[in-house]
């Protein structure tokens, strides 16, 4: 995809301000959250055990529970605790087709998960020891590492504490 370029560029920064100025209130004037957090964020799999063993083995997510899809059966839906009562779950649909991951309108650009900097060092080692390829770290710090996970989910292993943006409280 190519990356826009002179007025075109300025005509998306140009809404992006106007967004900002519009929409972005200030803490002492932004409303508190309707939400509690996230409840679960739900995947589709290729296969149970192996997605299994890369989020428990390799980054260090306990599994918390594994039952059959209520809605699909034969399905086995299943959750890893990912901190702060925030659930990561997979389903598998057996006997269905799944075509490699595609970067679409509606569809998933990456899930960033924040890390304490002991548990980012651990995956690190655990992913290089399994021959995971991963991008960076970039931005010209230690903070993200970026990959797939064996399904194609676009994974970001965020050394950025929660409620945090670019070094800068958010929330």
């Amino acid at each position: 995809m190519a990356e826009p370029e002179g007025t075109a560029l300025e005509e998306l920064r140009t809404r992006r301000e106007t967004l900002r100025s519009r929409y972005l209130l200030g803490v002492p004037d932004r409303p508190d959250t309707t939400a509690r957090g996230v409840h679960h964020v739900a995947f589709i799999c290729r296969d149970v055990e192996e997605t299994i063993r890369f989020y428990q083995e390799l980054l260090g997510f306990p599994l918390v529970e594994l039952v059959e899809n209520r809605d699909y059966r034969g399905s086995t839906h299943f959750f890893f605790d990912i901190g702060n009562g925030n659930l990561l779950g997979f389903f598998d649909f057996p006997g269905h087709d799944h075509p490699p991951f595609a970067e679409t309108v509606g569809g998933v650009q990456h899930l960033a998960l924040s890390m304490e900097s002991d548990a980012h060092a651990a995956a690190r080692s655990a992913l290089d020891a399994a021959g995971v390829e991963y991008a960076g770290p970039d931005r010209g710090v230690e903070e993200s590492l970026y990959l797939r996970d064996p399904n194609g989910v676009p994974v970001e292993l965020y050394r950025e504490r929660l409620g945090i943006f670019n070094g800068d409280k958010i929330v």
